[in-house]
């Protein structure tokens, strides 16, 4: 078959690939002129399946509510472009629910897992050689985060995912770099997740894609897409034909609607300031070994080689152009907190992208209803740590093949 696949982030180049490994002639469209240059460019970092949740869950509206008025949060809100993303902030307050919440969570969970073991896989047989290590330890700053994490490893356990439950003693020996002097109430230790540099993937792998002759176009804005038993693609200024092409294009929705396809999709913005690690002679450890997420500011902090990136944060009705300073303090709060003068800030550089996302948390894998047209898209804050479990499924169905897991949860009827 001729594929066509829009967008060339990690979710593009991940489907690009498999789908070119199982023998298909692949076509990449792409408006930027290298992969991972938006939202894959540079996110935290983190692939972390046994801490992968919804933003929708149980308690966090008004936990984020709270934040709304502090002088850090988690959450901003961009006082004129928050009223067009109403309707989608409805469905995520819906979807907190318990047992929503936990439908959508297990189906998370579920894909991430077998995005974890194709990760493993690709950088073994493929011999890629990017920026990783293994280990994330989520903090917990108080007995009420202490409990409602508890919950959350119930389901940990139902699923086979290892964890360990740390004392603060026990945390600071995992992580020795972590300031004594910041109130640490426990933290949850997952060995087998980790941190890697997307960026770097996503290079080698569109390498490997280009080997198996995939064709990236790269400068080219795709205008539109028109299905049928050959959709055809419509970019720079010419028309191509296909047996299939694949949406991985993230939040350009203007090609959902052209196709009749009112995904709740939204712009969800994240930052991200990364920095040299500090190198003082008999201080080793100033920065974090792996990775370590801030439970209570929904922060993560991680290490890639010789620099240390603090990411997180969600900004709603936001834009490229606008930094908040409020997202920006609550990210070097954390860092400060939890490690404090790690890092170079005269080499600091910051960075801020959208992380399209569906309220309900799970993305949308498999066929849209128009002919000839399949979707992978809404991945959100996990687009890393689902990507590879999300291109295999999505091959797996071009392909006329069974998914590998259940599509309850991932199907486009549930947004309907």
């Amino acid at each position: 078959m001729r594929v066509a696949v829009i967008g060339a982030g990690i979710v593009g180049v991940s489907t690009a690939f498999e789908l070119a490994a199982d023998g298909h002639e692949v076509v990449v469209f792409e408006r930027r002129g290298s992969v991972a240059a938006e939202t894959s460019f540079a996110n935290a970092g983190v692939l972390a399946p046994g801490s992968l949740m919804p933003s929708a869950a149980p308690g966090v509206p008004l936990k984020l509510l709270g934040q709304l008025f502090s002088r850090e949060g988690a959450l901003t809100l961009d006082r004129l472009g928050v009223w067009g993303q109403i309707p989608w902030l409805w469905r995520w307050w819906r979807a907190c629910r318990p047992a929503v919440h936990a439908t959508n969570r297990a189906a998370m969970l579920r894909l991430a897992r077998l995005s974890q073991e194709r990760l493993t896989m690709l950088t073994q047989v493929l011999r890629l050689d990017y920026e990783h290590s293994r280990g994330y330890t989520v903090l917990l700053r108080s007995d009420r985060e202490l409990a409602r994490a508890r919950q959350g490893l119930k389901l940990l356990a139902e699923l086979g995912v290892p964890f360990e439950l740390l004392d603060a003693a026990r945390a600071r020996q995992v992580e020795p770099g972590l300031n004594p002097e910041t109130a640490l109430r426990a933290a949850v230790h997952l060995p087998h997740d980790g941190v890697g540099n997307c960026r770097q993937f996503a290079q080698q792998l569109k390498t490997e894609a280009v080997l198996r002759g995939t064709d990236f176009r790269f400068g080219t804005e795709v205008q539109a897409v028109v299905p049928g038993t050959r959709p055809v693609v419509v970019a720079g200024g010419s028309e191509h034909a296909f047996d299939a092409v694949v949406l991985c294009s993230g939040a350009a929705t203007h090609l959902l609607r052209a196709l009749k396809l009112h995904l709740p999709l939204a712009p969800v913005w994240g930052y991200a300031v990364t920095a040299p690690l500090r190198q003082l002679e008999g201080y080793p450890d100033l920065g974090p070994r792996s990775a370590v997420f801030d439970e209570k500011y929904r922060v993560a902090v991680t290490r890639l080689g010789q620099r240390v990136r603090v990411a997180g944060c969600s900004e709603i009705g936001g834009s490229a152009e606008h930094y908040d300073e409020r997202a920006l303090r609550t990210l070097y709060r954390v860092l400060e907190d939890w490690f404090p003068g790690a890092f170079v800030p005269t080499q600091a550089q910051r960075w801020k992208g959208a992380r399209p996302a569906l309220p309900d948390g799970p993305p949308v894998l498999g066929a849209s209803g128009a002919a000839g047209v399949w979707l992978n898209l809404g991945h959100g804050a996990a687009g890393w740590t689902l990507a590879c479990g999300s291109a295999r499924v999505l091959a797996e169905q071009v392909a006329g093949r069974a998914a590998p897991l259940d599509m309850t949860a991932l199907g486009i009827e549930r947004l309907r």
